[in-house]
């Protein structure tokens, strides 16, 4: 059975905050069960660079800043569930007046409506 610790890193994938899990032998991983993301970090260097980042950004406040922008800059769509953050390329317009309509999801290409949230 994994050990599973208090610290929390981000899915570079989706960014999701995942649980560091630590094998029998006390090296850390990540699964990310939506992303189907595995990270298995194996060496002494990248272990210690590994825990230098988790200290600093449970510091400085990294996954609550990082939260707090996918809770502002990613949509998911209503149409077929695909999660994706905001840019520019899928900004859709008015093509009669050139008002803002939304944005286009990646996957279906259906409009979906943003509102600011705070």
């Amino acid at each position: 059975m994994p050990k599973v610790t208090d610290d929390k890193f981000p899915c570079p994938i989706c960014f999701q905050p995942l649980a560091v899990k630590l094998t029998k032998k006390d090296k850390p991983y990540l699964i990310c069960d939506p992303c189907g993301v595995q990270v298995f970090v194996r060496g002494p260097a990248g272990i210690d660079e590994f825990n230098c980042l988790l200290e600093r950004g449970s510091r400085n406040g990294t996954l609550s800043r990082l939260e707090e922008m996918e809770k502002r800059y990613r949509l998911s769509c209503p149409e077929c569930g695909h999660g994706f953050w905001l840019e520019r390329s899928l900004i859709k317009t008015s093509s009669f007046d050139g008002s803002f309509k939304g944005f286009r999801c990646p996957k279906c290409r259906e409009i979906v409506p943003w509102e600011e949230r705070r």
